[in-house]
């Protein structure tokens, strides 16, 4: 029966899709959870608790501010306590590390940790964005989804990089942003065409449920701005591109600056985010606007309302807030702060150009526009992700140039300038490429003293070349032998080529010594080196064996470690992760029942 009906059931691909339409609505429906969470302590903190003391009075009783942050993380405190290592800070990079180098499997007590936490820190008033932990919380839905269905691998990453793109998508209201976030962010800019299809209806899914329940109102009302003359404003876009992206490499640097110092603060780890509140909360008595994700402030921005000195301040204050509050343990993402900067550093430079050609230029909220997608590509290396965004935003095309060229421009140079994003920092410090995939994770994970042949034949440099044919002889299946001196360190490689020109003669067979005809541009490895390392330098050589010394310094042979040698280490490796990996599928699924 099953055989007659298999034409009519749905195939892998359209398996992938009605299963990636599903994790979208769900995504859907936890942005919905997730704002009203947010709201909800927001009207209870920072609406009721901000009348009860009086912050808005004008008199002393706004130096009372920063309790209100403070009650936010200290309402943290019992979940860090109950979760420790799953609750405080910015936690996108491990996540992105889970899901591209790990198996992907996300515990489902994460959805509501990442909803309870953002929205204590968020709606208390500490600087943070909710754009970040909705697109965990999707990914999380994802994960959960795939561990149902045991699936895993590469079906894992792209049903949770699903999840990622109807969280952005539903709460921008902008499905391409959703979608390309997802591809450029989450996948790291690899994906299949089924993969992106996969991506394409988790987002219009998740869109059309935020649609439903918040109309189709985008998320900042953005005025219908053009661009006045394209010979005066392109080379002037041109050059706010060059100034966002070193804006955005010192505010990256910056933000893990501080939280390293706060990492190293010798006090009580769940001291830190009261700490950190504490001094949010101190900017905020002069700067307000800092608080939350900003939303409001953008607004004007955008509407060109702002005034010039507050923006300017703004630009450095809402680095330093945001970098306090994550550095310190507070929950949260950076994707709403990177679009204040974008916006209030895009309105200054264009308060500034408008007044010197007012004429020639529109007015500065179109820069402070721009900015915004300028800003968040230079940031998170994302261009795609910005373009798409001011896009749907803004439903004008003639602003999309602009954007293009700044998002272009401001991620090339932040590239050149610094190369890490916002997101990557972390895994090079780790000394982890997260673009190069999990298969090159793996390989640099391997050390070479685990796959090196230790049973290796040398030879010394004062030998003829007839005993090298004997070792030849001795030796079969080895082309290359390490060449000592008389101390027994490593001198040079003699390989079969080394001696073809002088077999035929017997006389300079015995005349001729090892030493001098053998290679002695040095390429070795030591036992601390790493199979991807060894790997380029079999592909850049184009040799099949390279001995492996002590150190460098002292070149004692160890062995030798050919290319198959790294190939048998490498598919080991992934046995041993494989089968760990699926017992820990297994017990997750397990105590999910």
């Amino acid at each position: 029966m099953l055989t007659k009906l298999r034409p009519f059931l749905p195939g892998e691909k359209a398996k992938m899709l009605f299963v990636a339409a599903f994790i979208g609505t769900m995504s859907g429906f936890a942005i919905i959870l997730f704002r009203e969470t947010v709201h909800f302590v927001q009207k209870i903190i920072l609406g009721h608790g901000a009348e009860l003391l009086g912050v808005h009075s004008g008199d002393w009783h706004r130096f009372l501010l920063p309790l209100l942050p403070i009650a936010g993380v200290t309402l943290l405190i019992p979940l860090s306590l109950a979760f420790p290592g799953e609750v405080n800070g910015y936690g996108l990079p491990t996540f992105l590390k889970r899901v591209n180098l790990e198996n992907g499997v996300i515990k489902a007590r994460s959805f509501f940790i990442k909803i309870i936490a953002s929205a204590l820190t968020i709606g208390s008033g500490n600087s943070a964005g909710t754009e970040g932990p909705i697109a965990q919380i999707g990914g999380t839905i994802g994960s959960q989804v795939g561990q149902k269905l045991r699936v895993s691998g590469n079906r894992m990453k792209v049903y949770i990089a699903a999840g990622c793109a109807g969280g952005i998508a539903g709460i921008f209201n902008a499905p391409l942003a959703g979608m390309f976030f997802a591809s450029e962010i989450v996948l790291l800019g690899t994906y299949e065409m089924s993969s992106f299809s996969a991506l394409v209806v988790a987002s219009a899914f998740s869109t059309v449920v935020s649609r439903a329940y918040y109309g189709t109102i985008p998320a900042f009302p953005i005025p219908p701005y053009t661009i006045v003359n394209y010979f005066v404003e392109l080379p002037l876009y041109t050059i706010m591109a060059f100034v966002v992206a070193v804006v955005a490499v010192i505010h990256i640097r910056f933000f893990y600056k501080v939280r390293d110092g706060f990492q190293g603060l010798k006090i009580n780890s769940q001291l830190k985010p009261l700490l950190g509140a504490l001094l949010v909360g101190t900017i905020a008595i002069f700067f307000p606007q800092v608080m939350g994700d900003g939303y409001n402030y953008i607004a004007k921005a955008l509407a060109g309302d702002a005034l010039l000195w507050r923006m300017l301040a703004l630009v450095v204050l809402k680095s330093v807030a945001t970098a306090i509050t994550l550095g310190s343990g507070g929950a949260g993402g950076v994707f709403a702060p990177s679009l204040f900067i974008g916006a209030v550093l895009g309105g200054a430079y264009g308060s500034v150009v408008h007044y010197f050609f007012p004429n020639y230029t529109a007015s500065p909220g179109a820069y402070a526009t721009v900015g915004i997608g300028a800003f968040l590509a230079a940031s998170t290396h994302a261009p795609l992700t910005a373009i798409f965004l001011l896009f749907e935003m803004t439903g004008n095309y003639m602003i999309i140039i602009p954007v293009m060229l700044t998002a272009v421009l401001g991620t090339m140079t932040a590239n050149w300038l610094y190369t890490d994003s916002m997101d990557t920092v972390d895994f090079t410090r780790e000394g982890i490429d997260i673009h190069e995939g999990r298969e090159v994770a793996i390989m640099k994970s391997v050390k070479v003293g685990k796959a090196i042949t230790e049973d290796v034949s040398f030879i010394s440099e004062t030998a003829n070349v007839n005993q090298l044919l004997e070792l030849f002889r001795d030796t079969a299946g080895h082309f290359y032998f390490p060449v000592i001196n008389y101390k027994g360190l490593l001198v040079g490689v003699v390989s079969m080529q080394d001696v073809k020109t002088i077999l035929l003669n017997e006389e300079d067979r015995v005349c001729h010594l090892v030493g001098g005809i053998c290679s002695r541009d040095l390429i070795m490895l030591t036992p601390d080196d790493n199979l991807y390392d060894a790997i380029q330098l079999f592909d850049i050589k184009g040799i099949e064996e390279i001995p492996v010394v002590e150190t460098v310094e002292e070149p004692w042979v160890l062995g030798m470690l050919k290319r198959q040698d790294v190939i048998s280490a490498y598919n080991h490796e992934m046995i041993k992760r494989g089968i760990n990996e699926r017992e820990q599928s297994i017990r997750m699924l397990c105590s999910a029942d």
